[in-house]
């Protein structure tokens, strides 16, 4: 049984060990990375994210975006340089890098000044090149891959990026009678599945400091919810856990953000109609992809008073349930929506599978045009 596990886990990632391979895989996800910001911009003009949760969004999604950028820095002369490692991805309803390589950034980035100040300059290494290839008639191959990772480095430095874990900030929202109102979010990216995923919390706090300022309530608060950042775990179990744990906090609303997987006939493991359709469309390079964008949120339909003692007593939520999944999906409304390119759309429209009826479609048209609302 362990042996099965284990082969089913290698053979659900891959790595990229060719050079053609890993520049496409990253040209991909560099054009994805252009349309994920106008989706946000999409959902605030309608009302369904406000500026202040569409700049935040915007700012984790040019975080997922610089992550890429810094790995492709990394990965640049995979297959070219002797020395050059190789990006592992999730091909398995994912597309993404597995979770190791974020938490080896991290590690990177810890020790970017060590490597940046043992290298050589970029001019310097510019300058080498161009001597090899004139001088002594050869590729620079370990002068290429020396400056690729000082590029690596270098963006690792400037930070920005989407990290394995992004830790909990909040954002002042007002005050309301005795309450003040914070919109609390953090970032993980999820090792269950391999997938950027982002919380948005709507909290009221009743309590004598103000939550941000608070030495006791705030180091727990952190530490509860980035334990508890697993895509296994529904809202409900993580909501209705804060709300018992933190008196004189009072979770409003929570919305789970998944960004992914990435649907790819080149790179990707995909089931279900998805995979028939990406076949078909027979699309060119560059242009046979799907992206999932999956928004989960649970709302707070009341608040009631409930014992907590002999004398005393507190208020605690009664979220508002989806009426035909109820307990089993433990959200309010859950959407998901899906960004393709113009003709794995075409393919999708003409064969209309059922799985995929419900799910809100955006269209990367000519031009780069993004076609909301399809």
């Amino acid at each position: 049984m362990a042996n099965e596990v284990k082969d089913a886990l290698v053979s659900d990632h891959a790595e990229l060990y060719d050079p053609e391979v890993a520049r496409r895989y990253f040209a991909k996800f560099e054009a994805i990375g252009g349309y994920l910001g106008r989706v946000a911009a999409e959902m605030e003009g309608e009302g369904r994210l406000t500026r202040t949760e569409a700049r935040l969004m915007g700012q984790y999604l040019a975080g997922v975006v610089a992550t890429f950028r810094a790995l492709n820095h990394k990965y640049l002369m995979t297959g070219k340089a002797e020395a050059a490692s190789r990006l592992t991805i999730d091909r398995h309803e994912s597309g993404f890098p597995v979770t190791q390589e974020l938490m080896v950034m991290a590690l990177d980035a810890a020790q970017a000044d060590k490597h940046l100040d043992g290298m050589a300059s970029a001019a310097e290494l510019k300058d080498r090149m161009i001597r090899t290839i004139v001088g002594d008639l050869k590729i620079p191959a370990g002068l290429q891959f020396a400056m690729s990772q000082r590029l690596y480095f270098e963006a690792l430095k400037v930070g920005g990026v989407f990290w394995a874990r992004n830790d909990p900030d909040a954002q002042w929202l007002g005050q309301e009678a005795e309450r003040r109102k914070y919109l609390v979010h953090w970032a993980v990216w999820d090792s269950q599945i391999n997938l950027p995923v982002v919380y948005l919390m709507d909290v009221e706090d009743s309590g004598r400091k103000p939550l941000p300022n608070d030495d006791y309530r705030w180091p727990q608060l952190q530490q509860k919810v980035l334990a508890q950042s697993v895509g296994g775990l529904k809202l409900l179990t993580i909501a209705t856990g804060f709300d018992a744990d933190f008196e004189g906090l009072h979770p409003k609303r929570l919305r789970r953000i998944t960004l992914g997987p990435m649907y790819s006939a080149s790179f990707t493991l995909q089931s279900g109609p998805i995979s028939k359709v990406l076949e078909d469309a027979k699309a060119p390079e560059g242009q046979d992809w799907a992206l999932v964008w999956t928004v989960e949120d649970l709302v707070s339909d009341r608040e009631e008073e409930v014992k907590d003692g002999w004398f005393s007593s507190r208020a605690r939520q009664v979220y508002k349930l989806d009426p035909l999944t109820g307990a089993d999906s433990g959200t309010t409304t859950l959407e998901r929506m899906i960004i393709l390119p113009e003709r794995p759309y075409q393919v999708l429209v003409e064969q209309d599978p059922a799985g995929l009826r419900g799910i809100r479609k955006f269209v990367v048209g000519a031009g780069g045009r993004l076609i909301p609302g399809v």
